[in-house]
């Protein structure tokens, strides 16, 4: 029954050829080898479905950045019939840089002990060179760095402190929070226990999945959504609600556990919501932050993809602008274009820096002191191609608040 809900959700037969889908893909303006979302999708499905011979490989240019969902006034779910397409019918086996890829727990248990080696490794101009040669791993690509205490080790230690907390929330805190940056859970910490709530870790959570599902690695995928429901089940018959700081992995959980893996998360879909979004609601009903009269800054907003698709990005608008002495700047929702994994291969570069060329030079016109995002892997390529500070919504909600 699951299943056959899980096929009709695509909605594909509703496609109207109108092409707005088409006018709105990124990829579709840069790389002439794209077909685009329209002929990708419910055109190639209805092909598909006669005869798995019709798929065409070129399928893998899709950024899964779901702009042409948010923008199909018919609905059709045209991204994620695309990656479903993807995973039902390529074959080719995935390459070893793609498993790495990946891998994003196991890369970040394996790197965080020798976190400073792993960085100033990475960092080399030769290491990289010679990826890009081994796994083709663009060598201009630059790696995030990994952090030699996970989150998940500072807050264990403050297990009793978030207890005496009289509400408490779960925290979904996801693989770049726990082995890249536990500041941003610290961040969130600090604001939520300002507000009066408690933080708690789930039991064991795992890896939101959509890096292996990205790759095709399904199997390993649907083995991490189960795992995830399961916990996030625990916490919601706590009557918990589960906090997360991406919106890739909220997305993820969200929607693409029973799209594209056909598991069932309606138990928990409720339960799990952007950390903007609540902390911004709580504000609305009258809770108050104590904000410092000496904090200024110019702070431009970019919203992710797949924030824009959740609809949330407004929440994270909202946060910003009660922040007494933001200036704030919402920039045009365009996509960065590095996808997760996607702008890392060498065969996709290009098209990657090529489709967030505009948001790039939108943010040097603006020259904002940071620009604000909601997503790990849009931080990454907006540092990289641009300079400029990208930092989370709830981390300059922590600076601004008073410590006294």
């Amino acid at each position: 029954m699951f299943q056959e809900f899980t096929e009709s959700w695509y909605n594909f037969e509703e496609c109207t050829k109108c092409t707005v889908c088409t006018a709105y893909c990124p990829v579709m303006q840069v790389n002439p080898l794209y077909p685009g979302p329209k002929v990708a999708g419910p055109d190639g499905e209805r092909l598909r479905l006669r005869d798995p011979h019709f798929f065409d490989e070129s399928l893998k240019y899709c950024l899964g950045c779901k702009r042409c969902e948010v923008y199909c006034p018919s609905e059709v779910k045209v991204a994620s019939l695309i990656q479903s397409a993807r995973l039902k019918y390529d074959h080719t086996p995935p390459k070893l840089r793609d498993r790495i890829l990946a891998s994003t727990d196991f890369m970040g248990k394996l790197a965080r002990p020798a976190a400073p080696v792993v960085n100033a490794v990475t960092a080399l101009p030769l290491a990289r060179t010679a990826m890009d040669v081994t796994l083709k791993i663009d060598r201009h690509r630059t790696f995030p760095e990994y952090s030699f205490l996970s989150f998940e080790r500072w807050l264990g230690h403050r297990r009793k402190e978030q207890a005496t907390f009289p509400e408490q929330v779960a925290y979904y805190h996801g693989c770049y929070v726990n082995y890249n940056y536990p500041q941003l859970g610290k961040d969130l910490v600090k604001v939520l226990n300002t507000l009066g709530v408690g933080v708690q870790l789930l039991e064991k959570e795992k890896c939101c999945g959509i890096a292996l599902i990205s790759n095709r690695l399904k199997k390993q995928a649907e083995e991490n959504a189960r795992h995830n429901v399961e916990q996030l089940s625990k916490a919601a018959e706590k009557g918990l609600k589960v906090l997360a700081t991406s919106s890739t992995c909220t997305l993820t959980i969200r929607e693409e556990y029973p799209n594209l893996l056909g598991i069932d998360n309606a138990a928990i879909q409720d339960s799990l919501l952007m950390a903007t979004r609540y902390i911004y609601e709580k504000l609305e009903q009258g809770a108050k932050l104590p904000f410092r009269t000496d904090f200024h800054k110019r702070v431009a907003y970019h919203t992710p993809c797949h924030m824009q698709r959740l609809g949330w990005g407004v929440f994270s608008q909202k946060l910003l602008q009660l922040i007494p002495g933001v200036e704030f700047i919402a920039l045009d929702q365009t996509c960065c274009g590095i996808a997760g994994t996607y702008g890392f291969k060498k065969e996709n570069y290009a098209t990657s820096q090529a489709v967030g060329e505009p948001l790039f030079e939108q943010i040097r016109i603006v020259n904002p002191e940071v620009v604000a995002c909601d997503c790990e892997t849009c931080k990454w390529q907006i540092e990289m191609s641009t300079g400029y500070k990208v930092e989370n919504p709830i981390s300059i909600l922590a600076q601004s608040l008073s410590t006294e």
